[in-house]
C-alpha cells in the first residue's frame, strides 16, 4: 500500500467494517485500540530522535540543528494518521484482537 493511500480520509461502508466482528461498535472499539498503539510507538519514536536536540546551548551549530529538528519534525507530520493506518490494517485483517473471557467467579 502506498503511502498516500494512509494520508488520504476515504469513506468506508460501515458494514464492512462489522464483518469480522459482526459488531461496527467493537470493531471501532479494536480499530480505536489499534491507533492508540501506533501513536504511542509514533511518540516514542519521536521522543527518542529529538532527544539529542534537547540540550540547550548557544553556538554556530544551532541552526544546524533546528533544520535537523524541523525534518524530523516534517517527517511524522507527513506520516500516515494512526487511525486511518489502523482502519486499513483492520480492513486488511492485520489485526490481531480477541475479547478476553470473563470471570464470573465475583
Amino acid at each position: 500500500m502506498n503511502t498516500k493511500d494512509h494520508t488520504q480520509a476515504k469513506t468506508r461502508d460501515l458494514k464492512s467494517l462489522e464483518g469480522e466482528t459482526n459488531n461496527v461498535y467493537l470493531s471501532a472499539i479494536i480499530i480505536a485500540k489499534r491507533a492508540n498503539q501506533i501513536m504511542e510507538k509514533q511518540k516514542e519514536e519521536i521522543k527518542n530522535r529529538l532527544e539529542p536536540f534537547a540540550m540547550d546551548s548557544d553556538n554556530l551549530e544551532e541552526v544546524q540543528e533546528n533544520r535537523e529538528q524541523i525534518e524530523i519534525s516534517m517527517m511524522y507530520e507527513r506520516m500516515p494518521k494512526p487511525t486511518l493506518q489502523a482502519t486499513e490494517e483492520f480492513s486488511e485483517g492485520k489485526t490481531y484482537w480477541r475479547i478476553p473471557e470473563s470471570s464470573d467467579n465475583a
